[in-house]
């Protein structure tokens, strides 16, 4: 089966890369490399390509012909997306549609697609499932609640057969550690947290403490990236067997704390660190927790690494490695 993976030179991308690669799929990478490392590409030819070039993305599809396409590319920072709501219309929803355009084109037969709890915006219910509503409270949760609505449409029009798996947070690292997550600018709590306590950041900041929570910081769900991409497999294992289009939701179906997700990283390594208090940022949410268990019946989800420990770990292992190593710099 040939897979086009988008995105595939950024966090999550270059894990499911990996894990195709290692599953001896044959695998293209589409990145512009705007926040992607080529080095973190280890299978597969990578192609730098931006989805907003129709032209050069048509060509790296009517030469690939891929069997599918998995659909990692999009900025995804919150608080940006409050300040620079364009940007995430343009590169979220266009580059979106310039996908499926080249899909039709090169006659593509499936789309595993990477949305985000942000669709749910402010939860009427905790744990989330797929059927509650969905009304974003930031540019970004509205620009993959928009690309969502144009994939369903899209399908219904040309027979594409997709999955749409909406991501609760994404942390920790490739456990052989040969990948992970790196940032220029760092806004996910674990990977901050890690550098902290590697002295890379003087001081943890947390952002609101007046939430109506257990503790008044915000409660994320939190899930290994590794058990996403098992999930992305699920997902077209059951796409080829026959499977309808749908919408699973996938994490780990417990919340934790700012607070406690701070003390967890303390614990692991060894280290204390300064905490400091600040404002809450626009378009963040008191809680967002996963039902999976949609996922889990339907698409046979097995995840292997719900222990926040084990995620915090391998988290810290990896920036410990690659703040060692020079080859790994940050594009």
């Amino acid at each position: 089966m040939r897979l086009l993976v988008t995105g595939g030179a950024g966090y999550i991308g270059s894990h499911m890369v990996k894990l195709l690669g290692d599953k001896a799929y044959e695998t293209l990478t589409v990145d512009n490399l705007s926040e992607g490392n080529p080095w973190a590409v280890l299978h597969g030819e990578l192609r730098v390509v931006d989805l907003l070039n129709y032209k050069a993305l048509e060509e790296v599809f009517l030469e690939f012909k891929p069997d599918a396409v998995i659909h990692f590319a999009a900025k995804v920072k919150v608080p940006e997306s409050v300040k620079k709501p364009l940007l995430y219309y343009e590169n979220n929803l266009l580059g979106t549609v310039n996908l499926l355009h080249a899909m039709q084109r090169s006659g593509t037969r499936y789309l595993v697609f990477s949305s985000t709890a942000a669709v749910y915006g402010i939860p009427e219910n905790i744990p989330v499932k797929e059927e509650d509503p969905t009304n974003p409270i930031n540019p970004y949760g509205w620009s993959k609640l928009f690309a969502e609505r144009v994939i369903k449409d899209f399908s219904y029009a040309s027979g594409l057969k997709y999955v749409i798996l909406r991501y609760f947070n994404v942390a920790g690292a490739d456990p052989e550690g040969k990948i992970g997550q790196v940032s220029k600018e760092p806004t996910h709590l674990i990977l901050r947290a890690v550098k902290v306590a590697t002295g890379q950041i003087p001081y943890m900041e947390v952002f609101g403490k007046d939430y109506p929570t257990h503790d008044g910081t915000g409660v994320r769900d939190y899930v290994h990236v590794v058990d996403l991409c098992e999930a992305h497999l699920k997902a077209l294992d059951y796409l080829r067997e026959g499977g309808k289009s749908d919408v699973f939701n996938v994490g780990y179906g417990r919340g934790y704390s700012v607070l406690e997700v701070i003390q967890k990283v303390k614990e692991v390594s060894g280290k204390d660190f300064e905490v400091r208090y600040a404002p809450r940022r626009e378009g963040d949410p008191p809680a967002l927790v996963a039902d999976s268990g949609k996922a889990v019946k339907v698409l046979k989800w097995e995840p292997k690494y719900d222990d926040l420990g084990f995620i915090v770990k391998t988290a810290l292992n990896w920036e410990i490695q690659s703040s060692k190593v020079s080859c790994y710099n940050i594009v």
